[in-house]
């Protein structure tokens, strides 16, 4: 978007220019109305221009919008309205502090992208214009939703389906009515913000609709019976027909058009909704915007645009009497002055309030400050606003407002905004408060739709004007204290008229509306007799809640009724709370209850029960694993167990053999067990995990396998000595704990030590059968194995080689060594009585590497052959062990 000068700093010359030519004709009255019961000014002098003068100076009017927003942003709504209960209306509204660097902004028509961005328009405060006046001195801005609004103004909340509707609860929805809201420039995403308030708010969605240029007019009226509303938007020319072309977005407008449509579905959720876009925002433009909705057919028009009043209003009246037509125009945001449309007779001004409501008990409201009004300098007193109706003989000329509603941005309600209007790929909505007559004057539009399809459903047809009815209301205390809310405080400025007083006033009119009694006004008006309703009790929906033992069950019970009301328990099991309108229950149990939700109707007594049943599974009980282990005799055995549950557990052993322990840590459900010396054997025994909770237990079983020590293993095989040389070769063991050796058969000077090292000093020729002997000092388990030692000047080949031991499945490797003192080895070859076990021998033959890829449990043996140059031999026998593990 081009950047735009803040609108602080900017006034259209066309506007500046009327109000030049205003302040002129008006001479001592305030420029932009009448805005004193003091002024000059008289119908006859502004009669006294002549037609064309007025047709120029309509001309160069510029209408504004009339909305504010508050100065901070409210933050995204509280999702409990989604599903359709409502449940805000019963809560306070949304309150965020306003900083002091932003209690100076002017709030008139500041946009989305404004606030974000801080550049929003500060203002001095106490400036003397009243484009510069502080909006509020309030601190704190609220924000309400449309269930709060329709709680506040005493409306019936919206039901959460629209399935099986009465045709009464139809009607008060504003079902088979059309709303026009008229609006300049064009809001590309109006729908789409539409479809996010309503789903964010649990409103009734609305389908989309089109309109050709050459579609025949008036429309066909809306359905009374189908669920949902339809949405147009239209271009105007400004000759009063469909464009074909929309014009183009403009930031502010579309705020508008955003807060406009939204409220009137707020209002009236399943009233048609016309949303007429002027190409601009001149006279000529608008005119012809409202001259479109008048051929559209009957309904109710809703204005949030002005311009201050000029002598050209006179000539504009014929565009407020199309028949069937109610009109409703806001007053303005300037405080006290008088703008057009809301000037005309025809129209009914909406000027604005401050409102407080807390989800309990009655509304109040002031008058708000900046709302506009005041007596004009150029209508004439209708007949409906006669001093002796009003008991005042201090208006002698056109008074607005007629009516008011809430209109101060910092009391002021949710709008959704699409502010990227140049692509919408995700159409992300950002949510603002808004204000101004702008949002008084749609809510009282929704209201009279209602009104209108309450008529119909009695068989008379569309109020059309209804000042009359409204002020006509004063001629009877009951009804006037019944239909309205007499707004007594506040005022919009300094003048004799200006401040809310008990009865009829400038800034607030005759009042807010009470709901229901004001429908009942309007809906019985032209001489029609008033029926009692009886009032209806609250509708409670019974429904089934699931929850799961243990868990924290919430639900919110579904609720209509026509008032607030309050809630209570009955057959609640022990421990389930009410609070407001959620049902608690931190620590459910097993078991199906019927629990009584009653709702008390807070205005009639009346009460409505559901069954809500609430069903709770019980808790599965804790689990534990299977497990298989193996350990070794006297080698210490550690190994984690542990359950799982949503409680903590109480883990124990079951069958343990003796000696095994289980260590735990306080709050964990994971535990050690420790077994310092196992014995041989093969041991089951469980793991039993109770829940501290629950009391349910699992238990998982265990197996351990304790494999006894093996015997320390001692290579064989065949050495060969020189006679008289001194001789030592080494002997190879594996054992699992340390050991001890010794010989036996040996020869006198043959020796071993610790490290298994032979030594012979001086070998005797002779052939020797020796067994070497491993005793293991831990288990006293004795291995052994024979060497064969030839002693001599040629004693043939000798075969020597580690013990070789593995465990199934792990690759085994070893190494054979063939040695001869006298000759040259001449052929060598191996055996083995088990398949896979492969030999690689070097170049010479005195080294042969044996492998085993995939070995299997067993005891096996290698044969081993060899035969050297002088045709001497050798066999020799290498045991190969492989352990299970």
């Amino acid at each position: 978007m081009t950047p735009r000068t803040p609108r602080s700093l900017r006034r259209p010359a066309a506007l500046v220019a009327a109000s030049a030519l205003f302040c002129l004709t008006l001479a001592l009255t305030a420029c932009g109305g009448g805005g004193s019961d003091t002024a000059s000014a008289t119908p006859a002098a502004a009669a006294a221009s002549d037609a064309g003068s007025a047709a120029s100076l309509a001309a160069q009017v510029q209408l504004q919008p009339t909305y504010h927003l508050s100065p901070v942003l409210p933050g995204d709504p509280s999702d409990v309205d989604r599903n359709g209960s409502s449940a805000s209306a019963y809560m306070q509204p949304r309150s965020v502090d306003i900083p002091a660097s932003r209690q100076g902004i002017n709030t008139r028509a500041l946009t989305f992208q404004e606030l974000e961005d801080g550049n929003a328009r500060a203002r001095a405060l106490g400036a003397g214009s009243t484009t510069t006046t502080p909006q509020a001195a309030a601190a704190t801005s609220v924000t309400y939703t449309p269930a709060q609004i329709r709680a506040a103004y005493g409306l019936p909340p919206v039901p959460t389906s629209l399935t099986g509707l009465t045709a009464l609860q139809a009607a008060q929805l504003g079902a088979g009515q059309t709303v026009y809201v008229v609006d300049a420039f064009h809001d590309t995403y109006a729908f789409n913000e539409l479809a996010a308030f309503s789903s964010q708010f649990g409103l009734p969605a609305c389908t989309k609709k089109t309109l050709a240029t050459t579609a025949a007019l008036p429309l066909a009226a809306p359905s009374t019976t189908q669920p949902g509303c339809e949405f147009y938007q239209v271009a105007s020319t400004s000759s009063g027909t469909v464009a074909a072309t929309f014009p183009r977005y403009d930031a502010q407008w579309a705020t508008e058009i955003a807060l406009d449509v939204q409220w009137v579905h707020a209002i009236a959720p399943l009233a048609r909704i016309v949303l007429v876009e002027a190409s601009d925002a001149s006279m000529a433009a608008m005119n012809g915007a409202i001259q479109l909705a008048n051929r559209m057919g009957p309904g109710v028009m809703s204005m949030s645009f002005g311009a201050p009043e000029g002598s050209y209003v006179s000539s504009l009246d014929a565009l407020f009497k199309t028949p069937g037509m109610s009109y409703f125009a806001a007053t303005g945001d300037n405080g006290t002055a008088v703008n057009w449309p809301a000037a005309s007779p025809n129209v009914v001004a909406v000027g604005g309030t401050s409102l407080r409501y807390s989800g309990t008990g009655s509304r109040t409201e002031t008058a708000w400050s900046l709302a506009g009004g005041g007596i004009s300098a150029y209508v004439a007193l209708p007949s409906y606003q006669n001093a002796t109706l009003l008991r005042t003989t201090g208006i002698t000329r056109r008074s607005v407002a007629d009516v008011s509603m809430n209109a101060d941005p910092t009391t002021g309600h949710y709008v959704a905004i699409i502010p990227n209007q140049s692509t919408c790929t995700f159409c992300q909505v950002s949510w603002v408060t808004t204000g101004g007559t702008s949002l008084s004057t749609p809510l009282w539009a929704g209201l009279t739709a209602v009104a209108n399809a309450l008529r119909a459903q009695a068989g008379k047809g569309p109020i059309g004007a209804a000042h009359a009815t409204l002020y006509q209301a004063m001629a009877n205390t009951t009804t006037y204290t019944s239909a309205f809310l007499d707004v007594v405080q506040g005022a919009n400025g300094s003048c004799s008229t200006c401040a809310a007083k008990a009865g009829y006033d400038g800034p607030t009119g005759l009042g807010t509306p009470n709901g229901l009694a004001m429908l009942s006004l309007l809906t019985n008006s032209a001489g029609a007799t008033s029926t009692p309703t009886a009032p209806v009790a609250p509708t409670v929906a019974s429904a089934t809640v699931n929850g799961a033992y243990g868990q924290a069950i919430s639900f919110t019970p579904s609720v209509s009724s026509a008032n607030a009301f309050t809630l209570s328990l009955t057959g609640a099991p022990a421990g389930m709370v009410l609070s407001g309108t959620l049902v608690n229950w931190p620590s459910p149990v097993t078991g199906t209850f019927k629990v009584n939700v009653v709702a008390r109707d807070a205005k009639t007594g009346l009460t409505g029960t559901g069954v809500y049943t609430v069903v709770v599974t019980p808790p599965p009980p804790p689990i534990v694993g299977n497990g298989s282990l193996t350990a070794t005799v006297g080698k210490a055995l550690s190994f984690a167990v542990g359950a799982a549950d949503r409680y903590p557990v109480k883990l124990s052993l079951v069958g343990a053999p003796a000696g095994m322990t289980l260590t735990t840590t306080t709050g964990s459900n994971v535990g050690t067990v420790n077994w310092p010396k196992p014995l041989a054997g093969i041991f089951r025994f469980g793991v039993r995990a109770d829940s501290t909770r629950t009391g349910l237990w699992t238990q998982g079983t265990y197996t351990v396998v304790v494999n006894p020590v093996a015997a320390p293993q001692v290579a064989t095989g065949q050495l060969a000595a020189r006679t008289g040389s001194a001789w030592s070769a080494s002997v190879h063991v594996v054992a699992a704990n340390p050991y001890t050796l010794s010989l036996t058969g040996a020869p006198a000077g043959l020796t071993i030590n610790g490290a298994g090292l032979l030594s012979w000093a001086s070998p005797v020729a002779g052939t020797y059968a020796i067994t070497v002997q491993a005793r293991d000092t831990k288990t006293g388990v004795v291995g052994s194995g024979v060497i064969n030692l030839v002693v001599g000047s040629g004693t043939g080949p000798a075969v020597f080689s580690t013990v070789m031991t593995g465990v199934v499945g792990k690759p085994l490797n070893g190494t054979i060594l063939i040695t001869d003192a006298t000759a040259s080895l001449m052929g060598v070859g191996f055996s083995a009585n088990q398949a896979g076990i492969k030999f690689t021998t070097a170049l010479g033959m005195g080294t042969t590497t044996v492998s085993w890829p995939t070995p299997v449990t067993g005891n096996y043996t290698i044969l081993v052959s060899v035969t050297d140059s002088v045709g001497k031999s050798t066999v020799a026998s290498i045991p190969v062990v492989i352990n299970a593990k």
